[in-house]
């Protein structure tokens, strides 16, 4: 489901399965749409995605969510003028200890936040039309707090009725599987996740346990200077038979209304012109990369409710 509505699983093309437009940092009691001008942002940040398109890329994922700077008619103009389709997203971001977090969510219940995603579902998010086309969370490093844990049960109760698949800012393995258990508790399915930030655990074997769960195992934090090591991953994980659940991307961008000009903007090239040259080079072939930047993403943001089968 992208933000100019759903397209065929096998026209998405190469994905780009998490990165930036717009990020507002200023919190969730101080944001407002009027803190950017979208003409701005379109003159900024248009270059970046049709330098993208020129080198391959078909569907890019934006995973700001609401709160952070999330601008469905932003990203739908931008879609317009590139020709790529970009995805949005539904749900709440719990990271940085809740500071994006709007005072609602601290009283209402995992049941209550997930009628008003399913409604942005089923309605379009505030009266555009345009629908998401996958839930965003984010928790903090550690244990689970009680906020999170109830993100993560309403990430679920929305994937039952949606069939959207659940992006999870998390990071380190102990939130990851603690969130797995979560989802399996509410009868959905590993598959149904995705381990946003996956990179930053140290014991690669976690990462093996959770792909052979059947989790989305995203490596999203590729640059210039840092191929070796994402080689290095990927190769851990296809030498387990588990490279049909990875998800390639740089979580990168990005226009940040706090700074001149929004800031410095890092592209979304070096997938193409770095990691996948480096990839054929060691050991990988033309089926891998299609697997990897491909079948893979379209297979993870399909809509289709994926419930746990051990119930």
């Amino acid at each position: 489901m992208t933000v100019n509505g759903s397209i065929s699983s096998d026209s998405a093309g190469i994905f780009l399965t998490h990165e930036h437009i717009l990020v507002d940092f200023i919190g969730a009691d101080s944001i407002n749409s009027n803190r950017w001008s979208r003409e701005e942002v379109v003159q900024k940040m248009l270059p970046y995605l049709l330098e993208a398109k020129e080198l391959g890329c078909r569907t890019f994922v934006d995973c700001t969510p609401d709160y952070l700077g999330r601008d469905v008619l932003l990203l739908q103009e931008l879609s317009k003028l590139s020709g790529v389709n970009i995805l949005t997203n539904t749900g709440l971001y719990g990271a940085v200890d809740n500071k994006f977090i709007p005072r609602y969510a601290f009283d209402e219940s995992a049941d209550q936040l997930a009628e008003r995603w399913i409604a942005e579902w089923g309605n379009g998010i505030d009266g555009t039309g345009i629908k998401p086309g996958f839930i965003k969370i984010g928790v903090n490093g550690g244990n689970l707090s009680e906020m999170h844990t109830k993100l993560i049960s309403a990430a679920a109760k929305t994937h039952l009725k949606t069939g959207l698949v659940i992006s999870s800012h998390t990071g380190p393995a102990v939130p990851a599987f603690e969130q797995l258990a979560v989802l399996e508790k509410e009868g959905v399915s590993p598959d149904a996740f995705i381990w946003v930030h996956a990179q930053a655990e140290k014991d690669s074997q976690k990462r093996i346990e959770a792909a052979q769960k059947g989790a989305w195992i995203s490596l999203d934090g590729l640059g210039d200077d840092n191929i070796a090591d994402y080689i290095g991953m990927i190769k851990e994980l296809k030498n387990e038979n588990l490279l049909h659940k990875v998800l390639l991307s740089h979580d990168a961008g990005w226009y940040d209304p706090a700074k001149p000009d929004g800031g410095e903007v890092r592209g979304f090239t070096a997938l193409f012109q770095k990691l996948v040259p480096d990839l054929l080079k060691n050991g990988f072939n033309q089926e891998d990369v299609r697997l990897l930047l491909e079948i893979n993403p379209a297979k993870a943001f399909e809509i289709k409710v994926r419930k746990n089968t051990n119930n």
